[in-house]
């Protein structure tokens, strides 16, 4: 069967935008993708990578490559403050695949190895550059571009991350995404040999992991309730992580704190938000996926996975149906549900942490909300 779309314009080069861009191409489609950041360069420390995830990077047979540059571990260890372990969850293959339950790598690394296979399966790729005007017409959607020029198109896929501006311009009635309440701090530091797998410590109103992401170094975050969302001194933040850490009062913690205060910590600290469009996501031929719609909190470590998979979905859904109007009809279909789980879920966990709440549920949750996304996409 022909594909109901020829040419596609994919605006942003993150994870979602990265991962439409290389599975259309896997079908034969061409493809233009517009990347505002002209050194294309993702930012971070490290990236839980959960199982799903695993397998819609193997989808996009990139699975061999982050399991050589990044880390593959198994299991979940949820502990007390103080350091007695609470309970242990299994972090199985997912369905219908054999790869690694749980891992982690480092964020600029994944970037690296996804846009490397943007290059090679022929994409047209523009950085520096993006849309300055989108119109659509009864058989194509015509591009400006901030260069200049100007393309027709037979969709246009907005993957520009969760402050969207496709989304702020041609889906006004979508709010902006809602601050939830806590702030995540996330630095890399040297594993020691007791950390072989995802590693978590509940405080109060503290919530502190470790997540191996090479054979030497892992990355370390700390979700912290903060009331309103404020603006925190950079000259400051190894002063206030190393503070945060001291409410974790157990020698595996403690022997941390000397490595944040060294630069190649890279230390990072962001307010958390989220966003859960109501469908549709399309209107006619522009149609956005990833952070543009489902922006989630990484309590599930979901969000960039979620987005991966959307890519692929669409596209496989273009490549498989008889018209467009179908393609997206079963789109949405697949990934409602998916993604609405990851939200909510995500979100009741930080409602949890934010009030105290009851730690076996919070383990509950997310063993639960595993299980639910290691069935097939």
């Amino acid at each position: 069967m022909m594909a109901v779309v020829d040419k596609v314009l994919v605006i942003g080069g993150g994870f979602s935008g990265m991962s439409v861009a290389i599975k259309l191409r896997s079908h034969g489609i061409a493809v233009d993708l517009v990347e505002i950041d002209p050194e294309w360069c993702e930012l971070g420390a490290g990236i839980s990578i959960n199982g799903a995830s695993m397998r819609a990077l193997d989808d996009l047979g990139l699975y061999d490559e982050v399991v050589k540059q990044g880390c593959v571990t198994d299991g979940v260890a949820i502990h007390l403050a103080h350091g007695p372990l609470l309970m242990e969850l299994p972090t199985p293959s997912p369905v219908g695949s054999q790869v690694g339950g749980s891992g982690g790598i480092f964020r600029p690394t994944l970037a690296r190895i996804m846009s490397k296979a943007v290059m090679e399966s022929g994409v047209d790729v523009r950085l520096g550059c993006t849309y300055s005007d989108i119109k659509q017409t009864d058989s194509c959607i015509e591009v400006a571009f901030t260069d200049g020029s100007t393309r027709a198109y037979d969709l246009v896929v907005a993957a520009d991350g969760v402050h969207s501006s496709v989304r702020k311009e041609y889906f006004p009635e979508v709010p902006e995404p809602e601050y939830i309440g806590q702030g995540v701090w996330r630095a890399i530091i040297p594993r020691p040999e007791s950390i072989n797998q995802v590693t978590m410590w509940m405080g109060h109103h503290l919530k502190l992991g470790v997540n191996p992401v090479s054979e030497t170094h892992m990355y370390m975050f700390i979700t912290e309730d903060r009331p309103t969302k404020e603006h925190i001194d950079r000259e400051t933040w190894p002063e206030v992580l190393a503070s945060l850490m001291k409410q974790f009062p157990n020698p595996t913690v403690e022997a941390l704190i000397p490595h944040i205060f060294k630069e190649e910590a890279n230390i990072d600290y962001r307010p958390l938000a989220n966003l859960l469009v109501k469908q549709p996501w399309n209107k006619g031929r522009l149609v956005m996926i990833g952070d543009t719609v489902a922006a989630t909190t990484p309590h599930l470590a979901s969000g960039a996975g979620i987005g991966i998979e959307s890519g692929i979905v669409l596209a496989d859904e273009l490549a498989v149906n008889d018209s467009l109007e179908k393609a997206l009809e079963k789109f949405h279909q697949r990934r409602w549900e998916r993604c609405r789980m990851v939200v909510e879920n995500s979100a009741r966990l930080c409602h949890i942490e934010i009030n105290g709440g009851d730690k076996e549920e919070h383990s509950r949750i997310m063993g639960q909300s595993l299980k639910a996304l290691s069935q097939p996409i």
